[in-house]
């Protein structure tokens, strides 16, 4: 903490008058989609990228419908803490600081919203989106609650409003966020948000107070995220991360149903690795994976054990339910969407009892290789059954004993298979058990 904020005071010192002959820039990063320990590992590091390269200050794009409590409070930590000013711009226009993106807006040592844009519906609820049990989401209000109104005191904004957006759901307008003082201002671009900001008093790390100069228009960098944070970035979508584990289940079930195909196996195999690494970063809920997992032994169990749709439908109902409640815990305010979850659901029950259909009818459809294939076929005598002979039959010449003599010429009908002779008798026989 000491060298933190001996590096604060000196971050400050560079925005001294006489620190103007110096290059000025800020860092830029843009965070879109959900909050996830991906993008809250991306911002401590472009926190200490920016102290360590001068810059005037970090610049946080922000557009997002909310994510995870821990990763936001993680994020709030680092913003709080941070001996770089950070300047929160909810943008573009059309975009919105929902949930999480309250807390990290409002925790900004500078916030703006773009025209256009909204925030706010920061109350907790499942994953899914629907309200929590009154225990549980009486406890986790209140603790939301009273998180927002510490972060509003922290910055002096309004800490009313904060309460009302965790206990009521409230969203308002770029305008609105103005007049209610959550919001330090509206900019158009991030020209116009320097401009407003320039001279801007704020408290960094260890109460070190500067002023924001962007008496000049500085340099913008925009700051990337490592090549394994994006990919976790993208795979803690709890979509993608429900889709990647739904194509594991049918390329895993393709391969054991079908061996030797090989590439449903290895796709199946690596969409599970992928799904297992996004479900290491992303609250599950037990019951809704147990579900899941139900359902798919059901549906197996439908192509082993036919019960004419009863155990398929069950398995179907089970899977759509373990999608809807995968990812429904207080820790998350995002889940599965509920139109993917029942299509993916539907599809993969579909997809099984389909797979069932096909092996029962094949199971009992009658053998047309080998010698029992030749049960029931007709053929005709080549050589005069007395009672042994030739006859025709499946495209071959077979030796033939029938129970009695029977012309060339006449048709017969195969009833056994003895070794390599056929056991016949005329067709005008009506076959056993017919």
């Amino acid at each position: 903490m000491r060298f933190r904020a001996l590096a604060a005071g000196a971050w400050a010192a560079l925005l001294a008058p006489a620190s103007l002959t110096f290059a000025a820039h800020v860092n830029r990063i843009v965070v879109e989609g959900t909050i996830n320990p991906a993008v809250a590992e991306f911002l401590q590091q472009s926190i200490d990228r920016s102290l360590t390269d001068g810059a005037l200050a970090l610049v946080v794009q922000l557009d997002t419908p909310g994510g995870l409590l821990s990763s936001t409070r993680s994020m709030v930590k680092s913003i709080l803490g941070s001996p770089v000013p950070i300047v929160v711009y909810v943008a573009p226009s059309g975009a919105g600081a929902g949930s999480a993106g309250v807390f990290i807006t409002m925790a900004a040592h500078v916030a703006a919203m773009a025209p256009g844009t909204n925030i706010g519906a920061a109350h907790p609820v499942g994953g899914a989106g629907e309200t929590l049990g009154k225990d549980m989401r009486e406890k986790v209000e209140n603790f939301t609650a009273s998180f927002s109104q510490t972060i509003a005191d922290r910055r002096g904004r309004n800490a009313e409003w904060a309460e009302k957006a965790v206990r009521e759901s409230v969203s308002i307008t770029e305008r609105e966020a103005l007049e209610k003082n959550v919001i330090d201002f509206v900019a158009v671009d991030l020209a116009d948000l320097f401009r407003q900001a320039h001279g801007k008093e704020v408290e960094l790390e260890g109460g070190v107070k500067v002023k924001l100069d962007f008496s000049s228009p500085p340099e913008v960098a925009s700051l990337e995220m490592r090549v394994g944070q994006k990919i976790l970035n993208v795979l803690a979508d709890p979509n993608i991360a429900y889709l990647l584990f739904m194509a594991a289940l049918l390329g895993l079930y393709m391969e054991f149903s079908h061996p030797g195909v090989i590439f449903p196996g290895v796709a199946g195999a690596i969409c599970l690795i992928l799904a297992l690494a996004a479900f290491q970063v992303l609250p599950i809920n037990y019951t809704g994976l147990l579900l899941l997992l139900l359902g798919l032994a059901l549906l197996v169990t439908e192509a082993f054990l036919p019960s004419f749709g009863v155990i398929g439908i069950g398995g179907i109902v089970s899977f759509v339910l373990g999608s809807l409640l995968l990812f429904d815990t207080p820790e998350s305010t995002v889940g599965v969407d509920s139109s993917i979850a029942v299509a993916a659901g539907l599809t993969v029950g579909v997809f099984m009892l389909g797979v069932a259909f096909f092996v029962v009818r094949s199971q009992s459809r009658r053998q047309i290789l080998g010698t029992e294939g030749l049960l029931g076929e007709i053929g005709e005598v080549r050589v005069k059954l007395a009672p042994r002979g030739k006859v025709w039959v499946h495209g071959e010449y077979w030796s033939a004993e029938a129970g009695r003599e029977l012309e060339v010429g006449t048709r017969v009908r195969v009833t056994g298979v003895q070794g390599m002779v056929l056991k016949v008798e005329p067709v005008d026989r009506q076959p056993q058990g017919e």
